[in-house]
Order: C-alpha cells, then sequence, then structure tokens
C-alpha cells in the first residue's frame, strides 16, 4: 500500500473554489486519504480541505484594485511558501489566481515538489510572456478551453485538455415552469432578469450601480419585470443590499443554484467572467457588462491581444453578445443592449444558436475526473 498523500491547493476566487472542491473529491476517490490544505473558501473546506487562507479576502482584479489588500495577500504568500518548506506535499495543485500562484510555483519547484496548474492564466490573451515563467516553473497544466492546448504546448509544456468544469456541475432539473413555482415567482411576472455583478467586492462596487440603474430603465418598459440576482458564495448579502435600498425597482436576492436562476431568465446582465459560461450552458441571452480603475483599463489595453474580453465570445471568435467595458458601461447604454434583445426575437434566437455552439466547445464534461487522474499520476499513485 503507498503512503498517505498530501496535496496543497489554491484557489483564490469563488469560482475557483467551486472547480477546487470538486477536485478533491474526484481524488478521494483514487486516494481517499489524501490530506488537502491550503487557500480557498466554503466550497473546499466543506469537502475537507484544510484551509489556512481565506479566498474571500484575496479575490480582486486589476493592479490598483490589489493595493488594499497587499499586505493580506503577501502575508497569505508568505505562509504557504513556508508551509511548503517545512511541510512539503507531494503535489501542489493551482487553480487559476495566476500573479499569486506563478510566485507559489516558483517556490515549489525550487523545492523538487511537483506543480500541476489546473486552469493556467489566459496569458494567450494578455501576457504571452508570462508563459515562459509558467513553463520554468510549472510540470503539467491541465487547460479548459479547446484551443489552449496548443498554445501552450509551443513552450515545451506538457498540457491536456480536460473540458471545462462547469459542465461537470448538476443541470437545474425540470422546466422554467417547475423552477418559477419552487422559487415563488408569479406567473404574471415577465420578463425575468437576472443581475450577476460578480465575485469580487470591487466588482460589486463598480458593477451594481449600473446594473440597478440598467433594471430600473428596462422596468418602464417591462411593468411585470421580475429581478433576480444570485449571490457568489464570496460576498456577504449586506454588501449587495446596500445597493438595493433606494432601487424604484424590486431586485430578489437568489440563493438557489446561478444555473437554475439563469434557466428561468429571458435576460442577463453579467459582470464579464466565468458567469457568461454558465449562462452560455443555459442558452440564456446576456449583456456583458465590465468596469475597473482607470490605470487598470489603461494597461489591460496595452497589453491585451484580444479584441473580446467575454469569455463567450473569445471561445466563438466573434461577437455573440454585447460588451460594455469602461466608459461605455452606464445604465443607459446596458438597458438599451437588453431592451433591444428582449424586444427583437431573431436576434434572442441567433444568439441563442450562437451561445449553443460555444457549449458544445466547452466539452463533454468529466474535467475533473481527468485532473484527478493527472494528479494521481504525478503523485506515482499509478
Amino acid at each position: 500500500m503507498s503512503p498517505k498523500k498530501s496535496v496543497m491547493i489554491v484557489a483564490g476566487e469563488a469560482s475557483g473554489d467551486i472547480y477546487g472542491a470538486n477536485l478533491v473529491l474526484a481524488i478521494k476517490k483514487i486516494a481517499p486519504d489524501t490530506a488537502f490544505f491550503g487557500l480557498g473558501g466554503p466550497e473546499m473546506q466543506k469537502v475537507g480541505v484544510r484551509i489556512i487562507y481565506q479566498s474571500s479576502a484575496m479575490a480582486v482584479v486589476g493592479i490598483t484594485e490589489t493595493i488594499p489588500r497587499i499586505r493580506y495577500i503577501s502575508r497569505a504568500l508568505r505562509e504557504l511558501k513556508k508551509v511548503l518548506k517545512v511541510d512539503p506535499p507531494d503535489l501542489l495543485i493551482l487553480i487559476d489566481y495566476p500573479g499569486f500562484n506563478l510566485n507559489l510555483a516558483k517556490k515549489a519547484h525550487a523545492l523538487g515538489i511537483p506543480v500541476l496548474y489546473y486552469i493556467p492564466p489566459q496569458v494567450w490573451a494578455w501576457w504571452e510572456s508570462r508563459v515562459k515563467k509558467i513553463a520554468k516553473r510549472v510540470d503539467r497544466v491541465a487547460v479548459i478551453l479547446p484551443f489552449e492546448k496548443e498554445f501552450y504546448q509551443r513552450y515545451g509544456l506538457t498540457a491536456e485538455y480536460v473540458g471545462h468544469p462547469l459542465l461537470d456541475e448538476s443541470l437545474p432539473e425540470g422546466g422554467k415552469e417547475k423552477i418559477k413555482e419552487s422559487l415563488d415567482i408569479g406567473f404574471e411576472r415577465d420578463p425575468i432578469l437576472g443581475l450577476l455583478p460578480g465575485s469580487r467586492a470591487e466588482e460589486i462596487v463598480r458593477m451594481m450601480p449600473v446594473m440597478v440603474g440598467a433594471a430600473e430603465i428596462i422596468y418602464r418598459y417591462y411593468p411585470r419585470l421580475y429581478c433576480i440576482l444570485p449571490l457568489a458564495s464570496t460576498i456577504r448579502e449586506e454588501v449587495v443590499k446596500s445597493y438595493l435600498e433606494d432601487a424604484k425597482i424590486d431586485i430578489k436576492i437568489g440563493r438557489s443554484d446561478t444555473k437554475e436562476l439563469l434557466k428561468i431568465a429571458d435576460l442577463a446582465l453579467i459582470a464579464s467572467g466565468t458567469a457568461t459560461l454558465e449562462a452560455a450552458i443555459m442558452e440564456t441571452p446576456m449583456v456583458i457588462v465590465y468596469k475597473v480603475s482607470h490605470i487598470t483599463y489603461i494597461l489591460s489595453r496595452f497589453l491585451a491581444k484580444v479584441s473580446n474580453i467575454g469569455l463567450v465570445n473569445l471561445i466563438a471568435g466573434k461577437t455573440i453578445v454585447p460588451e460594455l467595458i469602461q466608459s461605455k458601461a452606464t445604465a443607459s447604454r446596458l438597458a438599451e443592449e437588453g431592451l433591444a434583445i428582449l424586444k427583437n426575437d431573431g436576434l434572442r434566437t441567433d444568439m441563442k444558436k450562437g451561445l449553443k455552439l460555444v457549449k458544445e466547445q466547452l466539452g463533454q464534461g468529466g474535467a475533473s475526473n481527468k485532473v484527478a487522474h493527472i494528479a494521481g499520476e504525478m503523485m506515482g499513485l499509478y
């Protein structure tokens, strides 16, 4: 019998916390006695990961947005590096969160600890030079988008395409009527509008006023409008409520599965990120919106190698969903794009067809099991 294995797993954001939890469960099927510890959130904690640092305090985007939390992030990085040295695991698994994780990978590589990067950085879109660091510090990468495998292999990395982990999650059961009934949404409410402002505190600050303002405008045209906001696990309800107190429309905070709410939504206003792919899986028409600090935006435009930022558009290879970025991300523009979709059946139909094609490109599911198999190989389990 092989000795008990230990794994440090690091996920800095809400989506990574979910993917990490699913991966831990998949690895436990192969090696039930494996011990897990690291950085993550409530989902990873539920499946038995010993959380050294909470991801909720680290989920930031952009350069200036990071500054207020730099002391906490630096302390977490120092502590995890210390753990790697004092109690080295058999494997380090990194999930997204590139700036932090690449720094940690450097330390692990120097200590001879195998490094698996699950969902590596989208360097093909932003910062291609960073891939050289990945090649030096990471042993294997498990990619979730079909074109990423060839990209990483060009730089000498052992890369495997595993499909998107969102497809591992269960889909809502029953039709829209059944879901509406379970959520106590009256059948007279129409259309249903989903607001998804993001999973980071900075995103809530920038996105909520825009989305609430857009919903108020749409309400003028659709007085039976029903608005629902599925809350990310990293965001406290009180934070969101502060933006709803003075709203001229009732917006419900949803605690159900996001995909369940997206299934019944006629339209979703979504902050750029993983949630756009959840909407694609549910074939929900959407408008992508995003704002960062002025400095972060200027630097991102300088570094960007792609014309779109929305994952659904990047995967589609063209713009199938409208994107409102930075100065264009206003309540009036967001409402205008949303109303155009709600009023035009042909536009909605074409968008749904495009989203269905994106969904097909995300793979056939089983990402967690495939990555668990790679992890097992790297730990010498077989």
